[in-house]
């Protein structure tokens, strides 16, 4: 039986692999700063709710 062997990486297959790596890393670090520049908005802004609001 023949196994089947991946070609070897090319350049061009190496760059393609570290600039994904790379993407995902600044979705990573800009989800991080969306959600904390939101929680910090969220707490400047956080007015009193009305009880009778609440239900």
């Amino acid at each position: 039986m023949m196994k089947h062997a991946q070609p070897p990486m090319t350049k061009y297959d190496q760059f393609l692999q570290q600039a994904n790596e790379q993407m995902l890393a600044f979705e990573r670090r800009e989800r991080e700063f969306r959600k904390q520049d939101r929680e910090e908005r969220a707490a400047q802004l956080h007015l009193p709710i009305p009880r009778n609001e609440l239900h």
